[in-house]
């Protein structure tokens, strides 16, 4: 499966904040065969997922989120939002840019990775997904709720990244605290 096809997939999910519509249900799929470990932390209405594979060294995490804003008045769209397409090169529908897309690329590149390269005792960390349907809305029973079940049993986050599609004026010119999350940097001026 390709990274637009699996992007299309979830787009035609209308995952309309607190509601998954399946995403991580079909995103768990993908990762199965690979070995990952899934714990559901659902909370209110919200559906929240932690997928890990490996148990050893550092976590590197990938991060985000299922659940889009609404679409407002379907006649101010030039198509269905959850009936994806391609024009002129651009993926349209409802959370192709946030974020929809990031998480088929995180997947699809997670399962690239792991087939060029079996995971077994030749990796020294742990490869982890959290994903939840509460980012575009309250945010109370999403991320938090997983890092706080996370961190009573004593497990940390080494390293997380975030595909949100943050910038001011062009890609990639923007470093943001995440809004319910934090950033740590060391900067070395020579």
């Amino acid at each position: 499966m390709s990274v637009l096809s699996l992007a299309q997939t979830l787009i035609e999910r209308p995952s309309v904040t607190p509601d998954d519509a399946g995403c991580l249900d079909l995103i768990t799929e993908r990762l199965r065969p690979l070995g990952f470990v899934f714990e559901r932390v659902d909370n209110n209405g919200v559906s929240n997922l932690w997928a890990r594979l490996g148990t050893e060294g550092k976590v590197i995490c990938f991060a985000g989120h299922t659940d889009v804003v609404p679409t407002g008045p379907h006649a101010e769209w030039h198509s269905n939002p959850f009936t994806p397409e391609v024009r002129e090169g651009y993926l349209y529908g409802r959370g192709a840019a946030d974020m929809k897309s990031s998480l088929a690329a995180c997947v699809i590149a997670i399962d690239r990775v792991v087939e060029r390269r079996p995971f077994s005792t030749k990796w020294q960390n742990s490869i982890a997904l959290l994903l939840t349907s509460d980012e575009e809305g309250d945010a109370i029973d999403g991320t938090v709720r997983v890092v706080n079940a996370l961190r009573a049993r004593g497990q940390q986050i080494d390293y997380c990244i975030v595909g949100e599609p943050t910038c001011v004026d062009h890609l990639g010119d923007t470093v943001k605290n995440g809004r319910r999350g934090s950033l740590s940097a060391t900067l070395t001026v020579k």
